[in-house]
């Protein structure tokens, strides 16, 4: 067994060879997935038969990395620890680094005293999108924790140029102790992950946004919990709403939310441009099913429907993101009509039946069709601290990936 493997609990290779299995099964599988309103309780639900393309296909598995992998300075012949979705972590592994972002807050606004992890080691910020939250975040984290930060955006390097991923990914590697990308497709940063000798932090792909969930997390804690609590188990039983696009957001709460105890009620509009991602639907069945829970709590229950209304009833906590993604501009009139009947308001929440004490959260940017005013600025909305934890989160992956080289 190699030595990622090893690293990996049987529950885990139990998922991720499951994952393999119906991945390699789903290519071959020409017919589209139905799309009912379930209530998916249970972890044996039947998954959806897929009609997702080879190209979207991971290329990437930790139990068999490329030999160049074990190359790296220092590695002891280790492949080097990569986080490209939450669900490459288990409950325990969440509940590790809310409780290193919680005491890394603390400390900042108490002695302004953190860890200098990243010394003398130089991290890449690889962005093929634009950012704010990421962006920020990250560069004062690698700072803080006595690191430098590289920016590297489309105009700083040779990559789409004439330089290909896979030359651009060997050539940091050899040169960085980390690399932090926000990329275009999945299959771009799962690239980077296996030909990287140096960790990769998947800092949002098209599929996945794992570390704008360990942030939304870290503000749940803080509202339920209590300020400087990490405690999962305080969350288990919560209703989220999600009321919103079938995206990167969603996903990463798919394959985290179920394992942690939370309910998930979702809301997209109905076509095929909101349909939920096969890959990702059958990832959080297989962590299910292997028993990949948090101890002490119950399986969260997922259920998906194209009415806000439904989606909202009971919820503690309601969350969107923007109509319009990067990439969307071109169809954004057919999209705004779409979502006609999507804007969280507080009308909504009441006449869907939310929690009188309902929360709401929104990634940002918000571009003020998914939410109005009244909502997004008003003590309902944790927009702002939630903005704030993406920097604590992230330097919690940083300080233990990057500085420590393990997950």
């Amino acid at each position: 067994m190699s030595a990622a493997a090893s690293a990996l609990s049987p529950l885990r290779l139990a998922a991720r060879h499951a994952a393999s299995a119906r991945v390699a099964a789903a290519a071959a599988t020409t017919t589209a997935p139905p799309q009912p309103c379930a209530l998916l309780a249970q972890p044996n639900v039947r998954a959806f038969a897929s009609s997702a393309p080879a190209a979207a296909l991971s290329t990437y598995d930790a139990s068999t990395p490329a030999d160049v992998l074990k190359s790296a300075p220092g590695s002891g012949g280790n492949p080097p620890p990569h986080l490209l979705t939450l669900a490459d972590l288990s409950p325990a592994q969440i509940q590790s680094y809310l409780d290193s972002a919680a005491s890394l807050k603390s400390k900042w606004y108490a002695s302004k005293a953190l860890p200098e992890s990243l010394s003398k080691k130089s991290i890449a910020l690889l962005f093929s999108k634009r950012s704010t939250r990421t962006r920020v975040s990250a560069e004062t984290s690698v700072t803080l924790l006595g690191g430098a930060p590289l920016f590297l955006g489309p105009s700083d390097i040779q990559l789409g140029v004439n330089e290909t991923l896979y030359d651009t990914t060997r050539v940091l590697a050899s040169m960085v102790d980390g690399i932090f990308a926000r990329v275009g497709g999945h299959d771009e940063v799962e690239l980077l992950a296996k030909h990287s000798r140096v960790p990769i932090i998947n800092a949002l792909s098209a599929r996945y946004h794992p570390t704008q969930i360990l942030a939304d997390l870290q503000t749940l804690l803080e509202v339920y919990a209590g300020p400087g609590s990490s405690d999962l188990t305080k969350l288990a039983g919560l209703k989220v709403a999600w009321v919103g696009d079938s995206n990167n957001i969603l996903n990463d709460m798919l394959v985290a939310y179920p394992r942690l105890g939370i309910h998930l009620a979702v809301a997209t509009p109905r076509g095929d441009a909101y349909k939920r991602d096969d890959i990702v639907w059958g990832t959080m069945q297989d962590g299910l099913r292997a028993g990949d829970i948090l101890p002490g709590v119950a399986a969260g229950q997922i259920s998906w429907s194209n009415d806000p209304l439904e989606a909202v009833k009971d919820a503690d906590v309601i969350v969107t993101d923007t109509w319009i993604s990067m990439g969307d501009e071109a169809t954004k009139d057919q999209r705004l009509r779409d979502f006609s009947g999507f804007q969280v308001t507080e009308d909504l929440a009441k006449r869907g039946g939310a929690k009188p004490d309902w929360k709401f959260l929104h990634c940002l940017p918000r571009k003020g069709d998914e939410v109005d005013d009244e909502v997004f600025f008003s003590k309902r909305s944790m927009v702002f601290e939630e903005a704030e934890n993406r920097k604590w989160t992230i330097m919690a992956l940083f300080d233990r990936i990057f500085g420590h080289r393990t997950l």
